[in-house]
């Protein structure tokens, strides 16, 4: 009797430990990409796992520059030279604290 326990209960041990995780991992991943594809379809796109391991991502329109060149979009202006660019301070102004 104490046999025949001890053998069931190391098979059921044995699956718990072993075949258990395998399944679980096997059928959560199925669930998984299941669902991503369903969320991908549901807002206009095919399944997120194609753009990571299917068709590669569209290039840029404008391809970065080549050897050494370099665009540039803003230049901003050139401070005139008449006016005096060091600042000194503003004139005081007398504050009285009103209760």
């Amino acid at each position: 009797m104490i046999i025949k326990f001890l053998l069931i209960f190391l098979v059921l041990s044995f699956a718990v430990r072993f075949i258990l995780p395998v399944l679980l991992r096997f059928f959560v991943g199925r669930f998984v990409q299941k669902q991503a594809r369903r969320y991908g379809q549901q807002f206009g796109g095919g399944s997120p796992f194609e753009a990571a391991f299917g068709t590669p991502p569209p290039q840029p329109r404008n391809p970065a520059p080549g050897s050494g060149n370099v665009q540039v979009d803003f230049v901003p202006p050139k401070p005139q030279k008449g006016k005096n660019q060091e600042f000194r301070g503003g004139e005081y102004v007398d504050f009285e604290e009103v209760k």
